[in-house]
């Protein structure tokens, strides 16, 4: 009869090292998530808000003769008791705007939500503005916040003088500009069911995360119905709140979905340097690209730089690769 193998101390490291580099091996292409990132619950959603203003404090560089400017100013100052024919507004210190919102899901009265202003008249800029009072409201018609506050201006453009990088003047932000003054209403805690929706479409992930609910609760608690929708029922021990919480910080593993994320106001790309881009013949402009084998985007990055490519010309091109799949990854445009 065989003696069982005996190994002394070394020989013990050494296989407990080699079982690490194999796991690991194993396991990094694997991404931990929590369910609560890759999906959000139907009915629970963000909400768009618009409402038309005006600007005012600005250095001579609001509207010059926007008719629609001058008779909002004019109306304004009717309900201060001052009656003036728009055509006898001549003033460029004013700019008429369109402000947008995002109501996010369970906002309560009070809460502050940031804004976005931009210019719909022939203004130059907006910097060092005011945003009068601005009721923003929803499809239906009704009032949902009320914005008002000092634009803060971000972004940048190239000039046509000596490539010199200024603002986009005519579009800024106000950080907790807008206060909510409506709530939308949902009853989430007498609910008896509850449907998940992945931010992916995929059979194979919506029945994992069925089988991994499922197990986690030991009960038949999620049904998989489509390869978006997970439908969950809540246990009787459990209030639907709470139960949502418990799913959402459920921990699952899948691969890593590479993404290039790109914001079109300002021009910023980020992305990762290791991401595929198949062979392709790219034609932008003056520039044109071949790429006769697999590369990465590092290597599509070091020839931007070599054609001091501009940012807008980056951005097409990203788009077009994503379109023709040789861009092996999400693209997000912001």
């Amino acid at each position: 009869m065989d003696e069982p193998l005996k190994l002394d101390g070394f020989e013990k490291r050494m296989v407990v090292i080699f079982l690490f580099i194999f796991y690991f091996v194993a396991s990094v292409n694997l991404f931990a998530q929590k369910i609560g990132d890759i999906s959000s619950i139907i009915g629970v959603r963000d909400n768009q808000l618009m409402g038309y203003g005006l600007v005012v404090g600005l250095k001579g560089t609001g509207d010059s003769s926007a008719a629609f400017t001058n008779q909002t100013l004019s109306n304004l100052l009717k309900n201060v008791n001052v009656k003036l024919n728009p055509k006898d507004i001549k003033s460029k210190n004013v700019a008429a705007v369109v402000v947008t919102a995002t109501l996010p899901p369970f906002a309560r009265q009070g809460d502050k939500i940031d804004i976005t202003v931009s210019s719909i008249g022939d203004a130059k800029s907006l910097e060092g503005g005011t945003l009068l009072l601005t009721p923003l409201k929803a499809v239906n018609g009704q009032i949902y916040a009320l914005a008002q506050g000092h634009l803060t201006i971000g972004g940048f453009n190239v000039g046509q003088n000596r490539g010199i990088q200024t603002h986009f003047t005519t579009a800024g932000k106000l950080y907790s500009g807008a206060i909510v003054e409506r709530e939308v209403v949902y009853d989430i805690y007498n609910k008896q069911k509850a449907v998940l929706s992945l931010k992916h479409s995929d059979f194979n992930e919506a029945v994992n995360i069925q089988n991994l609910i499922n197990t986690t609760f030991k009960a038949k608690l999620a049904i998989a119905l489509d390869p978006r929708s997970v439908q969950l029922t809540k246990p009787k021990n459990m209030s639907m709140p709470e139960f949502l919480a418990k799913v959402q910080d459920i921990d699952y593993y899948t691969k890593q979905r590479d993404i290039v994320v790109v914001d079109e106001r300002t021009g910023t790309i980020v992305a990762g340097s290791d991401i595929a881009i198949d062979p392709i013949v790219i034609t932008q402009g003056d520039m044109i690209i071949k790429i006769t084998k697999r590369s990465t985007m590092n290597d599509l990055a070091g020839i931007f730089q070599k054609y001091h490519a501009k940012p807008k010309d980056v951005i097409a091109i990203l788009e077009t690769l994503k379109s023709s799949g040789a861009l092996k990854a999400d693209l997000k445009i912001n």
